[in-house]
């Protein structure tokens, strides 16, 4: 039942995106999320590559299945993240056997300080909220039309929220400012012009999701705390 008391929707498609958006989240915070690389002289977190399929996945669950169900799927991928950061943590401080000669290695990809786990919890959380508040509001403000304002913008909104929480708690003190600050700064654009890019295929997967769900929901009377599961 809703929170009116109608009948639950189901949708066709909503679990599956809701599976692929955990799956590209534990696998760019878990992979790459502490490694940085090189090209043309600009330092950048590998991380970047794939994690803002996230955002992708955030902006087509809130425009068409609205703030609450794209609130749901966050908070999946919040316990997804979480029980990754543990299993790592626990894997890697479980006593190596005698005979194995692994455990440098497996320390060195997968040993994130509990630090890193934190901010990278933190920093999603707060992104990805910021980034679904943002397209809602967007959306009833342009009644609907002008996606690729929405999709971008909640972007922009979504991964500076990120970036400046993230960056900070992970590596400050660690890396020096003006590395810290390069980082930030380059990452950001990255991900920004990743979805700039990405708008002709986010255009194609809404529009699909919109005919066969024949799904187009507005955030009209949307209670948007993020502490909740209701949808």
């Amino acid at each position: 039942m809703t929170a009116d008391g109608g009948p639950q929707r189901t949708y066709k498609y909503y679990d599956l995106i809701m599976a692929g958006f955990v799956i590209v989240l534990v696998c760019a915070n878990v992979i790459g999320v502490s490694k940085r690389s090189t090209i043309a002289g600009y330092q950048f977190g590998t991380g970047i590559l794939f994690f803002p399929l996230s955002y992708l996945f955030g902006d087509i669950l809130t425009e068409v299945y609205g703030y609450a169900r794209s609130r749901r799927v966050i908070w999946a991928g919040f316990a997804g993240l979480a029980f990754a950061a543990f299993m790592s943590y626990v894997v890697v401080a479980m006593p190596a056997a005698s005979d194995w000669d692994g455990q440098a290695h497996y320390e060195y990809a997968f040993g994130s300080t509990p630090r890193i786990a934190f901010a990278s919890l933190i920093g999603f959380w707060a992104g990805e909220f910021a980034n679904s508040f943002t397209l809602a509001k967007l959306k009833l403000f342009t009644s609907g039309r002008f996606l690729w304002v929405r999709t971008i913008g909640s972007t922009i909104a979504g991964e500076i929220v990120d970036t400046l929480v993230f960056y900070p708690l992970a590596f400050f003190g660690n890396w020096s400012n003006d590395q810290l600050l390069k980082v930030m700064a380059l990452n950001y654009t990255l991900k920004v012009m990743w979805e700039v890019l990405a708008t002709p295929l986010t255009y194609r997967i809404v529009n699909f999701l919109k005919r066969v769900e024949n799904e187009d929901y507005y955030d009209r009377e949307t209670k948007f705390t993020p502490f909740s599961l209701e949808a």
